[in-house]
């Protein structure tokens, strides 16, 4: 779309081959954007976009696709923080290295992508840089440690940089809830367990990528041009008090009465 909000803008998504990512990258082009994805792993089918193979905890790799990128577009406006994984075991059973990985890719990971585009962000006059968190950052999952706290790290580095690099870059996050992946597909696809899930959010559904890619291009886009420094969830209101806590709630009052 040419003429879009984000025309002529360029952008780099990490960890856009597929999923959340695939879904950003698809979006952000659709509304203007000239977007290239950076991928560990890229799936040859992961549409017209120009990728680089990087891993976003080697900083020198990551550096040198975002430059890439940079020259092909003739500029960067955009950066989506997106790459990461997580994984589900007590704390006590990771190992030292699993720890290393999760927090490398998820939080490292974010800070590299930051360093290596705040350069050419900068140069554009109305940079963007909007980094996937997560609600287990602030609502905790058991087995997700090494994850969560790199998530939480992630809202605060997003903070640290909105104050470090305003008025040239804005910097928001955005976090998810649970949304239909791949790497969910064993709860999306069993009837009993998604109908658990979707009993606790309020607007009925599990999320879908296309939900999370549309706040992040508000985000990138111009209707946002006074927003930073927040974290955005998004989660279909799963994060509010359920119906089940308001009867507790009422409870203890009548209770104090």
């Amino acid at each position: 779309m040419a003429g879009g909000p984000l025309a002529g803008r360029g952008a780099v998504v990490t960890g856009g081959s597929r999923g959340i990512g695939r879904a950003i990258a698809d979006r952000l082009a659709a509304d203007g954007a000239q977007v290239a994805v950076v991928d560990v792993d890229p799936d040859p089918v992961a549409g017209d976009h120009p990728t680089w193979q990087a891993d976003v905890a080697d900083g020198a790799a990551l550096t040198a696709a975002v430059d890439a990128a940079a020259e092909r577009f003739g500029g960067l406006a955009i950066l989506v923080n997106n790459a990461g994984f997580g994984a589900a075991k007590p704390l006590d059973r990771y190992t030292d290295e699993e720890w290393a990985r999760l927090v490398g890719v998820n939080l490292t990971g974010t800070w590299h992508g930051i360093r290596a585009a705040v350069p050419h962000l900068r140069a554009s006059g109305a940079g963007s840089i909007v980094c996937i968190a997560g609600t287990t950052a602030s609502r905790p999952t058991r087995g997700e440690g090494p994850y969560a706290a790199a998530k939480a790290g992630v809202v605060a580095l997003t903070r640290t940089a909105a104050v470090e690099y305003a008025p040239d870059v804005r910097v928001n996050a955005v976090s998810p809830g649970y949304v239909a992946t791949r790497l969910t597909r064993a709860v999306v696809d069993d009837d009993r367990l998604r109908a658990r899930v979707e009993g606790r959010i309020p607007l009925g559904r599990i999320g879908a990528v296309a939900d999370v890619a549309g706040v992040v291009a508000f985000l990138c886009g111009p209707d946002a041009a006074y927003l930073t420094g927040q974290d955005l969830v998004v989660d279909g209101g799963a994060g509010l008090p359920s119906h089940q806590s308001d009867e507790l709630l009422k409870a203890l009052l009548a209770s104090w009465e």
